[in-house]
């Protein structure tokens, strides 16, 4: 179990969902997580024990795609938004403010991945991770892993190592996730080769197969079923009423 009050520059910190009707998803995710979801429609904020565990709103924008969102820690949101266009992403939407919780801009890695940049106010990010019903990890899909390991590594100073069928995203120095995992402690992030660029996200359950059924009553679907998953998981991939694709895990050793 673990709970966070800080994250280092280059460490993912937050995930969060915005879709056309913001209070439809925090009610299917407190039903299926356990979440209890603090704020409005607008934005909430899920907590799991008291602690912050996500993020759940309404687009600002109607129609854009109804996603998971993964937010990397840095030091200035401008400078970070200056190096990723210097090294082929795009800006997608320029820095700006959420006060009081913090300062954000919304980025696309070359293959069109997009994902947010986070400068902290008094939100650091999620303060409970590696628990069942909590964000546990971030996962990039992209057709050029090369193309994707050069831009990561200029921007976050992210590393790569092989692991099985995907590629492990290291930062020198962070000490994460939990004594016990199957994968060094300062992984951030994995990546895997896949047709579409999108970053995806993973969250731990007790029963993955209890959870998949869970999300189904709710109104979800199954997009993969329950399967075993090396080195020690039990998966699925799900999908909520307004189609948000995310992974849920069960640690099995």
């Amino acid at each position: 179990m673990s709970e966070r009050d800080i994250y280092p520059a280059g460490v993912p910190c937050w995930v969060e969902t915005l879709q056309a009707d913001g209070g439809a998803a925090q009610a299917f995710y407190a039903g299926l997580f356990g979440w209890e979801v603090i704020g409005d429609e607008e934005y909430g904020v899920a907590r799991l024990r008291g602690l912050d565990v996500a993020g759940i709103g309404t687009q600002i924008a109607p129609g854009l795609p109804e996603t998971w969102t993964t937010h990397v820690r840095v030091e200035r949101v401008e400078a970070a938004a200056e190096q990723a266009a210097a090294a082929g992403g795009t800006v997608l939407l320029e820095a700006f403010d959420a006060e009081p919780a913090g300062r954000l801009a919304v980025i696309a890695d070359p293959a069109g991945a997009p994902f947010c940049v986070w400068e902290a106010g008094i939100r650091e990010g999620a303060m409970l991770v590696n628990e069942p019903g909590a964000w546990a990890m971030s996962a990039l899909m992209t057709p050029d892993t090369r193309q994707a390991a050069a831009f990561y590594e200029t921007l976050f100073g992210w590393t790569t190592e092989a692991f099985g069928p995907v590629t492990l995203l290291r930062l020198a120095g962070f000490v994460g996730g939990e004594p016990t995992q199957p994968v060094p402690r300062d992984v951030v992030a994995v990546m895997l080769e896949g047709e579409e660029a999108q970053w995806g996200v993973d969250f731990w359950v007790a029963d993955t197969d209890a959870t998949a059924a869970r999300a189904a009553a709710l109104g979800g679907r199954e997009i993969v079923a329950p399967h075993d998953r090396p080195p020690a998981f039990r998966s699925a991939v799900l999908a909520d009423p307004a189609g948000a694709v995310f992974t849920v895990s069960q640690l099995l050793a």
